[in-house]
């Protein structure tokens, strides 16, 4: 049998010369090699101008543009913030009024309370699950579960009337906790509680109510400070999968349903790997209609500081 003789003819191809191609990696934008002894601007400076690099910078410009213009700065962090030990940077950045709001899930208000308390947190849940010991610290439930119940009393928010404890008791490591340097840095700090959750709900001094109604009063101070996100402002989600970002795209629908102008403004989700609330609740549909979305994968032991660093060298 005859063979099939193609018709395809390779030779009639129409080619371009790469001087006319769009290219989308340059040379110019590739890192500096690295230099023994180089600061941390040198450093930040030789990051490639490419994929991460490029938006980790934006990151930083609109958190240091934003307080430039009186925005709201916003870190909504789960509770594996404070446990790797990441409590300095974000105080610091309180102290130089890079952040202006804090929101943090129960987790993280009860591991920061613990610092405040022992200077300790974070048990071993496999082994106290054994017994059933954990999160049966007497401490944590009886102060945490009164202050939601003087929050009540004080029509005050959760995040406000735990940092007064810390306060009022004079605890000894309080220096060393995210709540109370809000409170002294005038930043507003919100508490959201999904009941059940936490170790503290667990405890006879535990009062739904209570924890509710403080939790809900946290929810409207944070939608009056999400309010005043559009034309520059920024929020970025760290580490909270679940929790922060449903509270975050129930905040800006009120603030939107009310009127406010809540667009053009930066959000960024920084994880160790992706999640789909933070993905869809925080960087893509908030800004649809106007902004940037942005996320940045990485340890958060790693990426905070160099987050942290970062602005404090711009600002």
């Amino acid at each position: 049998m005859p063979r099939h003789k193609s018709k395809i003819d390779l030779d009639k191809l129409t080619t371009y010369p790469i001087s006319k191609r769009r290219c989308k990696v340059r040379y110019e934008d590739f890192a500096k090699a690295p230099s023994k002894g180089a600061s941390f601007s040198d450093f930040y400076n030789s990051l490639p101008n490419i994929l991460a690099g490029t938006e980790f910078r934006a990151v930083v410009d609109a958190i240091v543009s934003g307080r430039k213009k009186d925005k709201p700065v916003i870190f909504m962090m789960g509770a594996h913030v404070i446990k790797c030990g990441l409590n300095p940077v974000i105080i610091e950045l309180m102290k130089k009024k890079a952040i202006t709001a804090i929101a943090l899930n129960g987790a993280g208000a009860i591991h920061d309370f613990e610092i405040a308390l022992v200077g300790r947190t974070s048990e071993d849940v496999p082994e106290a699950m054994e017994d059933g010991s954990f999160g049966m610290a007497r401490e944590t439930a009886l102060y945490i579960n009164g202050a939601l119940e003087e929050a009540v009393e004080k029509e005050i928010g959760a995040g406000q009337a735990i940092a007064e404890v810390i306060a009022d008791e004079k605890l000894s490591f309080r220096n060393q906790s995210l709540l109370y340097n809000a409170l002294k840095e005038d930043v507003l700090s919100t508490v959201h509680i999904a009941i059940g959750t936490d170790i503290i709900h667990q405890h006879p001094s535990f009062d739904g109510a209570s924890a509710g109604e403080a939790s809900l009063k946290d929810f409207h101070n944070l939608i009056e400070e999400i309010s005043g996100l559009g034309d520059g402002g920024v929020v970025l989600n760290i580490g909270s999968s679940v929790i922060l970002p449903e509270v975050f795209l129930k905040a800006i629908n009120v603030a939107r349903n009310l009127g406010y102008k809540v667009r053009n403004f930066t959000a960024c989700n920084f994880d160790m790997i992706h999640h789909y609330r933070p993905y869809q609740n925080v960087v893509t549909r908030p800004v649809k209609s106007g902004g940037k979305g942005y996320t940045i994968i990485g340890h958060h032991e790693i990426m905070l500081p160099l987050l942290g660093q970062a602005i404090m060298e711009k600002i």
